[in-house]
């Protein structure tokens, strides 16, 4: 019973720093939470809290706050995430509804991250690499050129000219496309070169070396890193955190420029296996890098086809509304799997 009631007083004091931004004190949770104790057991669990290291006096004040451990643990414990309000959820399906292309998707979705969470929205584009070919266009462009489109299953267009001797006549070119479409559809790239070979040996000797070279454009496409990228949004929202531009601020901000890094940290985070909902949170040195320790991570993947293709996340102070952050990023990241999907 008593562990049970200690982690009531940790919760009661991560809600309330979280929303005072003040060191918490017993007097104040005593007059704030029904706890069922005496002040003097407040007390004595408070203490027990802070030689276990889940609360810090920051100062020669009586108030104690979180520390990186302590958060963890009342996220661990949490029974239930926030539920986002039915105006909350309408609002997210008809702004990403509106959405005309993937880039607009990508970026609604950044913008409505930061605005519901009132910190740092993160947006992986889909991976080429994980993406799977939906459908692939072949349209003639003069004598000499074709032009080939590819269509992913995670909605992304690419589009690249190729030049051959002789464009094939137009029954020609309509037979390659539908045998390449047959067989390449949804396939991801471990297997999708050799799906694609095994249409060009079945083909005639006068198409066969045109259906090799449209399968190399198309694994060379997928398999292309440079596609990787970040969409930061809402980065003037940590100057209303309160933090410190020299001790927390800067650093935060220096870090979210290391892309690379970002991309390494959320992937790791959105493909790590078993929790909650598929939603991970790594607090403070938990990121393990230095610019973002003072600050928490909450990411998820999205995709489509139940595969994960790229992260969604939210970056904020380690004072951050944890079950609110962690309800809006697992709904937006639901709904672009949706769009995807469609």
């Amino acid at each position: 019973m008593s562990e049970e009631r200690r982690l009531d007083v940790l919760r009661a004091i991560v809600e309330d720093y979280v929303r005072t931004r003040e060191p918490v004190g017993s007097r104040v949770l005593t007059e704030r939470h029904n706890l069922g104790v005496s002040p003097a057991t407040i007390r004595n669990d408070m203490a027990a809290l802070e030689e276990a290291g889940y609360i810090a006096q920051p100062h020669t004040s009586a108030g104690r706050i979180p520390t990186d451990t302590g958060y963890r643990l009342f996220v661990d414990h949490l029974a239930t995430v926030k539920p986002l309000s039915q105006p909350e959820r309408h609002a997210i399906e008809q702004f990403l509804d509106g959405a005309v292309d993937l880039d607009d998707v990508v970026a609604r979705a950044g913008r409505l991250l930061a605005e519901l969470t009132g910190q740092v929205a993160v947006v992986q584009y889909p991976s080429l690499r994980r993406s799977g070919l939906r459908h692939l266009e072949l349209v003639a462009v003069g004598q000499t050129r074709l032009l080939v489109v590819i269509i992913t299953d995670t909605g992304r267009v690419e589009q690249r000219m190729l030049e051959v001797a002789s464009v094939p006549d137009e029954s020609d070119l309509t037979v390659l496309r539908a045998r390449l479409n047959a067989a390449a559809a949804g396939k991801r790239l471990p297997l999708l070169g050799s799906a694609l070979e095994d249409v060009a040996q079945g083909l005639e000797d006068g198409v066969q070396e045109l259906a090799r070279r449209v399968a190399d454009v198309i694994v060379q496409t997928l398999a292309e890193e440079s596609e990787e990228r970040l969409v930061l949004t809402g980065t003037a929202n940590l100057a209303r955190t309160g933090m410190r531009f020299e001790h927390a601020l800067r650093p935060v901000l220096e870090a979210l420029e290391e892309q690379v890094v970002l991309l390494g940290l959320l992937t790791e985070m959105a493909e790590d296996a078993g929790d909650r909902s598929g939603v991970r949170v790594r607090i403070g040195h938990e990121t393990q890098y230095d610019g973002l320790s003072e600050t928490s991570v909450v990411t998820t993947g999205y995709g489509s086809e139940g595969e994960v293709v790229a992260a969604i996340g939210s970056i904020g102070p380690t004072r951050m509304d944890y079950p609110a952050t962690i309800a809006s990023v697992r709904a937006v990241a639901r709904y672009l799997t949706r769009i995807l999907a469609n």
